[in-house]
């Protein structure tokens, strides 16, 4: 593989948008295994027009995330669309030429994260947020997060959320600035048979783990972009 360019990827217009979230303990095997067939799946994903990776990694140490973020960075074909985002370290992101960062809710903010970058020397940092709330996304989108990932709207750790569809409706309808709304991703129990309900509601794209982890990604991929949104 080649390494990638850090230049800022735009998302196809008009299109659903796509995040793979990674768990690579939600994998077979040893550690070695479940990073073998992590990196290949951030490959899949990137090669199959996903347009976000999210490595969210938690249980690992910064050292261990900058050196796993960096196979991530090499993983990526060359000439891919994808951007790559490290979960809550901008430090890690930034040593490991990353595209961006995802920030979750309640921690640093996209405004805060971006100085930090643009004093680094780089520019055109992807950030992302994650949101729970109507107004952590009215939050995130007055911080300049260029996206932000809601949750849940289906389930959480396998348990149903009843009212997951009529807060990502919210969320998706809330009141913003003047101008084209910042995107909304549906994220939680999120399958291949209901991400057009999450659409329908107004959501922008669909994020997920399962969906894309225990999925043949160009299939899935497929048909996520043949929904209305």
């Amino acid at each position: 593989m080649c390494l990638m360019s850090t230049t800022r990827r735009e998302p196809l217009q008009g299109s659903v948008l796509l995040c793979y979230i990674t768990d690579r303990c939600q994998f077979p095997g040893n550690s070695k295994d479940q990073e073998r067939l992590l990196l290949a799946k951030i490959a899949e994903c990137a090669g199959a027009g996903v347009d976000y990776v999210q490595l969210r990694e938690k249980d690992l140490s910064a050292r261990e995330l900058e050196e796993l973020a960096r196979k991530a960075v090499a993983a990526i074909p060359s000439g891919s669309r994808a951007s790559l985002l490290i979960n809550s370290r901008v430090d890690v992101a930034l040593a490991a030429s990353a595209h961006g960062v995802h920030l979750p809710a309640r921690d640093l903010s996209a405004s805060d994260a971006r100085v930090i970058w643009d004093r680094a020397g780089k520019t055109g940092a992807v950030i992302g947020a994650s949101a729970h709330t109507v107004d952590e996304v009215s939050q995130a989108e007055a911080h300049g997060a260029d996206f932000a990932v809601f949750a849940p709207v289906f389930e959480k750790s396998g348990v149903a959320n009843a009212v997951g569809m009529a807060q990502l409706w919210q969320a998706c309808h809330r009141p913003h600035p003047a101008g084209a709304p910042m995107p909304v991703l549906a994220l939680g129990g999120v399958t291949l048979n209901n991400a057009q309900r999450c659409l329908d509601a107004g959501a922008a794209g669909i994020a997920g783990i399962r969906l894309f982890q225990e999925n043949d990604v160009a299939s899935a991929v497929q048909g996520l972009r043949l929904l209305r949104v």
